[in-house]
């Protein structure tokens, strides 16, 4: 869990050394660092994540792969839909993991 205004690049640094075992890791153009990129290379793990339009050489990624990426917004869309785990009312991490781990045990049977 981080700060409502905390940036991409924060929460990236805060979750490189908890990653588990994966080919790939496909995230949006807000994890676009090189820094990043090279410390999934050096993890094993291929990134599909688009480059920024700042950037002045474009980065290459599977453009097919990355379309399937709607699957997880509309996963945590649905997430969001209960108003304890969009408004984040507990404090506690603990707490917050349970009511979202509850909320997507209700939508999976639903």
């Amino acid at each position: 869990m981080s700060a409502g205004q905390v940036s991409d690049y924060t929460g990236a640094l805060a979750m490189l050394d908890g990653l588990p075992a994966a080919d790939w890791l496909i995230a949006d153009r807000g994890y676009d660092a090189d820094w990043f990129r090279d410390a999934l290379k050096d993890k094993g793990i291929r990134a599909c994540i688009p480059g920024r339009s700042s950037r002045s050489k474009p980065v290459r990624y599977d453009k097919r792969r990355y379309k399937r990426r709607n699957r997880i917004e509309i996963m945590f869309g649905r997430l969001k839909d209960w108003r304890r785990v969009a408004t984040r009312y507990d404090r506690c991490p603990q707490v917050f993991l349970s009511a979202v781990a509850l909320a997507a045990t209700v939508i999976y049977w639903l």
